[in-house]
Protein backbone atom coordinates (compact mmCIF):
# COMPACT_ATOMS: atom_id res chain seq x y z
CA UNK A 1 0.00 0.00 0.00
CA UNK A 2 1.53 3.32 -0.72
CA UNK A 3 1.82 6.24 1.66
CA UNK A 4 -1.14 8.50 0.01
CA UNK A 5 -3.47 5.31 0.02
CA UNK A 6 -2.80 4.95 4.34
CA UNK A 7 -2.61 8.33 4.33
CA UNK A 8 -6.29 8.97 2.78
CA UNK A 9 -7.65 5.98 5.20
CA UNK A 10 -6.41 7.50 7.93
CA UNK A 11 -7.64 11.31 7.37
CA UNK A 12 -11.15 9.09 6.39
CA UNK A 13 -10.63 7.15 10.08
CA UNK A 14 -10.22 10.43 12.03
CA UNK A 15 -13.37 12.64 9.92
CA UNK A 16 -15.58 9.33 10.71
CA UNK A 17 -14.56 9.50 14.37
CA UNK A 18 -15.22 13.37 15.00
CA UNK A 19 -18.65 13.22 13.14
CA UNK A 20 -19.73 9.99 14.94
CA UNK A 21 -18.60 12.19 18.27
CA UNK A 22 -19.76 15.03 17.41
CA UNK A 23 -23.41 14.17 16.61
CA UNK A 24 -24.06 12.71 19.77
CA UNK A 25 -24.41 15.49 21.98
CA UNK A 26 -27.77 15.98 23.71
CA UNK A 27 -29.41 18.94 22.67
CA UNK A 28 -31.00 19.30 25.79
CA UNK A 29 -28.05 19.61 28.35
CA UNK A 30 -27.40 22.72 29.84
CA UNK A 31 -28.81 25.55 32.74
CA UNK A 32 -31.99 26.99 32.07
CA UNK A 33 -33.18 29.24 34.62
CA UNK A 34 -36.66 31.73 34.52
CA UNK A 35 -35.86 35.76 34.36
CA UNK A 36 -34.32 36.10 38.38
CA UNK A 37 -33.25 32.64 38.41
CA UNK A 38 -35.54 31.72 41.15
CA UNK A 39 -35.97 28.67 38.59
CA UNK A 40 -33.48 27.20 38.06
CA UNK A 41 -33.35 23.63 35.52
CA UNK A 42 -29.83 21.56 35.48
CA UNK A 43 -29.97 19.10 32.63
CA UNK A 44 -27.37 16.33 32.85
CA UNK A 45 -26.84 13.94 30.72
CA UNK A 46 -27.75 10.17 31.29
CA UNK A 47 -31.50 11.47 31.81
CA UNK A 48 -30.26 12.91 35.27
CA UNK A 49 -31.42 16.37 35.72
CA UNK A 50 -31.93 18.82 39.11
CA UNK A 51 -34.45 21.21 39.64
CA UNK A 52 -34.74 24.13 42.24
CA UNK A 53 -37.89 26.51 43.04
CA UNK A 54 -37.82 29.03 45.66
CA UNK A 55 -34.71 27.87 47.46
CA UNK A 56 -35.25 24.17 47.84
CA UNK A 57 -33.60 22.08 45.11
CA UNK A 58 -34.47 18.41 43.89
CA UNK A 59 -32.60 15.58 42.47
CA UNK A 60 -34.79 14.21 39.19
CA UNK A 61 -34.59 12.05 36.17
CA UNK A 62 -35.77 13.16 32.12
CA UNK A 63 -37.04 11.94 29.22
CA UNK A 64 -37.41 13.43 25.94
CA UNK A 65 -38.90 13.25 22.51
CA UNK A 66 -36.13 14.26 20.12
CA UNK A 67 -35.54 17.91 20.64
CA UNK A 68 -39.27 18.76 20.54
CA UNK A 69 -39.93 17.93 24.50
CA UNK A 70 -38.52 17.16 28.04
CA UNK A 71 -40.31 15.35 30.84
CA UNK A 72 -39.16 16.31 34.24
CA UNK A 73 -39.65 13.48 36.99
CA UNK A 74 -38.92 14.89 40.86
CA UNK A 75 -40.41 12.22 42.32
CA UNK A 76 -43.04 14.47 43.85
CA UNK A 77 -46.13 12.80 42.45
CA UNK A 78 -46.56 15.22 39.31
CA UNK A 79 -44.19 14.99 36.18
CA UNK A 80 -43.38 18.32 34.38
CA UNK A 81 -43.40 18.73 30.14
CA UNK A 82 -41.20 21.00 28.90
CA UNK A 83 -41.99 22.10 25.42
CA UNK A 84 -38.79 23.91 23.39
CA UNK A 85 -39.56 27.06 21.99
CA UNK A 86 -38.76 28.58 18.64
CA UNK A 87 -36.41 31.12 20.10
CA UNK A 88 -34.64 27.79 22.35
CA UNK A 89 -36.27 28.94 25.50
CA UNK A 90 -38.01 26.11 27.31
CA UNK A 91 -42.00 26.16 28.74
CA UNK A 92 -43.64 23.91 31.07
CA UNK A 93 -47.67 23.42 30.89
CA UNK A 94 -50.15 25.92 30.00
CA UNK A 95 -51.32 27.91 33.66
CA UNK A 96 -47.77 26.45 35.56
CA UNK A 97 -46.03 28.69 37.68
CA UNK A 98 -42.63 28.14 36.21
CA UNK A 99 -42.93 30.51 32.71
CA UNK A 100 -40.55 30.39 30.05
CA UNK A 101 -36.68 28.85 31.26
CA UNK A 102 -33.74 30.33 28.96
CA UNK A 103 -30.96 28.32 28.43
CA UNK A 104 -27.46 29.69 30.33
CA UNK A 105 -25.06 27.54 29.77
Amino acid sequence: MTNSIRFVGLLLAVVFLAVSCGGSRDPWVGVYSNANSSVVLEIKSGGKASFAFAGEKKDCTYTTDGDKTLTLDCNMGDRITFSRQADGSIMGPPGNMIGALTKKS
